[in-house]
C-alpha cells in the first residue's frame, strides 16, 4: 500500500502534509507484542429483532442443534451468553490474527439479534464480523467493533483482509476506529458516534471502502490517503489527503477537487448491495439479497428491507478440504454456495453456470488454484452474485484467475447484472504465485464493488521474476461499472478496458515498485505502462476519482510516460485525477496521455488534473 503521509492531529482535523515519509513497507517497524483484551463482566440483553415478517423471534436460548454446521471457525454468539464468555472467544481470535498477515487461519464472528453490552471486538486479519439481523440495528454492540494498527506502531498501511457488516455499534467514549487499507470493507453498519479512519497521531492508512453505512457522528479521515464512500449517510466528513470519493452519499462534503480532494457524485447509477446471512423470526438461517437499485442514494435499510430472502437450505455449505468437483456437483444440482472460512486448494475451476447463483464467502474464504487452472469461472448468464472471496495465485501460472463470461460473450444483462463484491486477488505474499490476468470480464453489465487486485510488494515469494503478473483487470464486456477499483503493482497495463460504456467510481493504483531498469519496463517505444488504459476502439467511457502512484525502488531513474491512457473520443471523459511520486523515487511524466504535470524528485511529488479532455 502507499507509503505514509504525515498525519494531522485529531484536534485540528486539518488535511495532513502530503509529503510522504517513506520506507519500504516490508520493513516498517517491529511487531508489537500481542495482548488479548480482558473479558468484561455482565451479560448481553436480548431484544426482538425487526424482520421481513412480523413473526416473533425465538428465544435467545434456542438449541445449538438447530444451527447449521458452519465448521469450527464460524463462531455464533447469542444474547443469552455472558459477555465475559463472548469476550474471551473474540479476544482469543484477535490474539491469533492481529499480525497474522499471511497465515492460513480464517474466522467469521456472527452475532444473533440483541444487545451486547461492554463488548470489545478488535478485528484482526482474515476476520469477518457480522450481525445476523435483517437490519443492522437488530444487533447492537455497546462497546467497539474496531481496527487498530498497534502491531505496526500505528501504521495501518498493511491492515488488509478483514470486514464488518450488518450490525450497529454504540461506541465506548463515542469513537469507533477503523484504521485500514485495502480489502477491509465496512458494509451495512450503523455507528452511533465518530469513526476515525487512521490510527491517530502516530499512524497512517491508505485506501478503504464503506457502503450502505450510517455514521451518526463524523468520519475523520486524518492521514487516510484515499477512500471510497458509497450509498451511505454521514453526520459529517472531516479531512482529505489525495483522493476521497463519495457516490450517492447523504452528508457528503461539497465537490471541491483538488483542495480538498473531494470528488462527489450525486447517486450510483446502478447498484445492488451485497447479500448477507441472517436469522429470521422463526430462528431459521436465510440469505437476504437486496434489490437492484438505479440512481441510488443513501442507505438501503432505513425504510425496511427491499429484496428477497433465500433459505440457507438452498445452499451448499462448503468446508475446507472439499474439492472443486464436490463444489461443482452441488452447483450442478441447483444449489447456491456458502463458502466457510478456510483455504480451498482447487485442481479445477469452480464453475458457476446457473443464472441467479449466489456465491457467498464467510471469513475471507480463500481459493488457491493448483496447476495453473482458473479459480472461478462464471457463465454468461443473468444475476450471478459473487462476494467475500480472496483468490490466491498458485505457483504454476494461471492465464486468468477469475473469468466472468467466456471470451466473445454477447448477451445483455442490464435487468439483472452479475455482481463481484469484496472480491480480492493476491499474487505472491502468502507464497510465490503467478497469473497473467487476475480478473477478466467478458459479460456485459457486470458490477464490480470493492475489488483489490494485488501483485504483492512484500511477504513471501516476491520479486520481479518471481510473482509475475501482466494485468489486474481486463474488461471486454459492455456497460461494466466499477465502484472501488484497487489495482496494484502489475507488470504491464494494470487495467485494460476494451468494452464500451464503462464507468469507474474511484480507482487507486500503485505502479510496480520493482522494475529493475527502464529496458525491462517499456510498452513498445513508451516508457513504462499505463495504470489504467482504455482501448483506442472504445467510444464511450467515464471515470471519477483516479489516483496512480509510483515508487521505483529498484531503479529510481525509471519513468512512466503516462499514468492513464485513453482515446481522444467525445464520449470518453475523466474527472478528478492525481499522480504522486512516493518518496520522489521515480517519475510519472503525465497524468493522462500527454496532459498533466510530471511528478518526480524535482517538484512537490504530486500532480492534480481536474478533467480530461
Amino acid at each position: 500500500m502507499n507509503f505514509p503521509a504525515h498525519p494531522p492531529t485529531e484536534q485540528t482535523q486539518q488535511a495532513p502534509d502530503t509529503t510522504p515519509r517513506w520506507s519500504r513497507r516490508a520493513a516498517l517497524g517491529a511487531l508489537a507484542a500481542l495482548t488479548a483484551t480482558p473479558a468484561l463482566a455482565g451479560r448481553a440483553s436480548a431484544r426482538t429483532p425487526r424482520t421481513e415478517s412480523a413473526t416473533p423471534s425465538r428465544t435467545a436460548t434456542q438449541s445449538a442443534a438447530d444451527a447449521p454446521d458452519f465448521g469450527p471457525n464460524v463462531l455464533v454468539f447469542d444474547p443469552s451468553m455472558a459477555i465475559a464468555d463472548i469476550q474471551a472467544k473474540v479476544s482469543d481470535v484477535f490474539s491469533r490474527q492481529e499480525s497474522n498477515q499471511f497465515g492460513t487461519d480464517r474466522y467469521a464472528l456472527l452475532f444473533k439479534p440483541g444487545t451486547y453490552d461492554g463488548l470489545d471486538v478488535n478485528v484482526g486479519f482474515y476476520t469477518h464480523v457480522a450481525g445476523l439481523g435483517l437490519s443492522p440495528d437488530d444487533v447492537d454492540i455497546h462497546g467497539l467493533v474496531h481496527v487498530e494498527a498497534d502491531w505496526m506502531q500505528g501504521n495501518a498501511t498493511q491492515n488488509f483482509w478483514r470486514s464488518a457488516e450488518n450490525l450497529s455499534v454504540t461506541p465506548t467514549n463515542g469513537t469507533n476506529r477503523w484504521a485500514v487499507s485495502q480489502a477491509a470493507p465496512l458494509r451495512r453498519v450503523h455507528i452511533r458516534g465518530e469513526v476515525p479512519l487512521w490510527n491517530g497521531y502516530d499512524g497512517w492508512a491508505s485506501g478503504g471502502f464503506m457502503a450502505d453505512c450510517k455514521v451518526d457522528g463524523r468520519v475523520v479521515s486524518g492521514s487516510q490517503q484515499q477512500w471510497l464512500t458509497r450509498n451511505s449517510t454521514l453526520g459529517e466528513w472531516a479531512g482529505s489527503v489525495w483522493n476521497m470519493v463519495f457516490v450517492g452519499v447523504d452528508g457528503a462534503p461539497p465537490q471541491n477537487f483538488p483542495d480538498p480532494s473531494h470528488t462527489v457524485v450525486d447517486s450510483a447509477p446502478v447498484v445492488r448491495e451485497k447479500p448477507f446471512l441472517y436469522v429470521d423470526g422463526s430462528g431459521a438461517y436465510q440469505v437476504f439479497v437486496p434489490a437492484l437499485a438505479t440512481n441510488a442514494r443513501g442507505v438501503t435499510w432505513a425504510g425496511g428491507p427491499r429484496g428477497e430472502s433465500v433459505p440457507l437450505t438452498d445452499f451448499h455449505i462448503a468446508k475446507p478440504g472439499e474439492s472443486a468437483a464436490d463444489i461443482n456437483a452441488a452447483l450442478a444440482q441447483g444449489k447456491h454456495l456458502l463458502v466457510t472460512p478456510g483455504v480451498y486448494t482447487l485442481d479445477a475451476p469452480i464453475e458457476v453456470t446457473r443464472a441467479g447463483t449466489i456465491v457467498l464467502g464467510l471469513g475471507i474464504a480463500t481459493l488457491l488454484p493448483a496447476g495453473g487452472v482458473t479459480a472461478l469461472s462464471v457463465a454468461d448468464v443473468d444475476g450471478v452474485k459473487i462476494s467475500g472471496l480472496l483468490i490466491d495465485a498458485g505457483a504454476t501460472n494461471s492465464e486468468v484467475l477469475v473469468r466472468v463470461g467466456p471470451q466473445g460473450a454477447g448477451g445483455s444483462h442490464s435487468g439483472d447484472p452479475t455482481l463481484l463484491q469484496d472480491v480480492f486477488v493476491r499474487i505472491g505474499g502468502a507464497q510465490a504465485g503467478k497469473a497473467t490476468v487476475s480478473v477478466e470480464i467478458n459479460s456485459s453489465d457486470v458490477i464490480g464493488d470493492n475489488l483489490w487486485l494485488w501483485r504483492a510488494d512484500h511477504g513471501n515469494g516476491v520479486g520481479w521474476d518471481v510473482n509475475t503478473s501482466d494485468t489486474g483487470l481486463v474488461v471486454n464486456g459492455a456497460r461494466v461499472t466499477m465502484y472501488g477499483l484497487f489495482v496494484e503493482h502489475h507488470q504491464k497495463a494494470e487495467v485494460l478496458w476494451n468494452g464500451d460504456g464503462g464507468r469507474t467510481y474511484f480507482f487507486q493504483n500503485e505502479m510496480p515498485y520493482d522494475p529493475p531498469n527502464q529496458a525491462a519496463w517499456k510498452d513498445g517505444s513508451r516508457n513504462g505502462y499505463a495504470a489504467y488504459q482504455v482501448a483506442d476502439s472504445v467510444g464511450t467511457h467515464e471515470a471519477w476519482g483516479l489516483g496512480s502512484y509510483c515508487l521505483f525502488l529498484a531503479d529510481p531513474s525509471v519513468v512512466a510516460d503516462s499514468a492513464l491512457r485513453v482515446p481522444d473520443a467525445p464520449g470518453v471523459r475523466l474527472h478528478d485525477m492525481v499522480t504522486v511520486s512516493l518518496g520522489n523515487d521515480g517519475t510519472i511524466s503525465h497524468v493522462v496521455n500527454e496532459t498533466g504535470d510530471p511528478v518526480n524528485n524535482t517538484n512537490s511529488g504530486i500532480s492534480y488534473l481536474v478533467s480530461y479532455p
